[in-house]
């Protein structure tokens, strides 16, 4: 269980730096802080984790930037949210369940049930 909680914790900083970086080029610890609502002693030990498992690197000024593993990884769980995301959507659900519950699902969804869902979702 305790494992599980750390993979979906580090797939939220991941998604959270992708999603960062789409709006601005220069993410600092702070900004991941303020989009996870985490506290700084936890945002700092989470980010030092990343660079730790070689995901991202942090430059002097304290800009993050990805690895090309943290790069994918992060892709990766990015489109497994948008396919949930989508499915949800696609079976009737909300907005706000699709949301919720997308992001809660990514982190335990298996490659095989992703590339089903992705049928599903592709289908007219």
């Amino acid at each position: 269980m305790a494992r599980r909680r750390n993979r979906e914790s580090e797939e939220m900083y991941l998604e959270a730096i992708l999603l960062l970086r789409k709006s601005s080029s220069n993410v600092h610890s702070v900004d991941v802080m303020n989009e996870l609502g985490f506290a700084k002693s936890s945002t700092s030990r989470g980010l030092h984790l990343l660079i730790k498992k070689g995901y991202i690197t942090m430059d002097e000024s304290g800009v993050i930037e990805f690895t090309e593993a943290g790069k994918k990884r992060a892709e990766g769980v990015y489109e497994r949210h948008q396919v949930l995301t989508a499915a949800i959507k696609k079976l009737g659900g909300s907005e706000e369940l699709a949301e919720r519950d997308g992001c809660r699902i990514e982190h335990m969804v298996s490659d095989e049930l992703l590339e089903l869902l992705k049928k599903f979702v592709e289908e007219e």
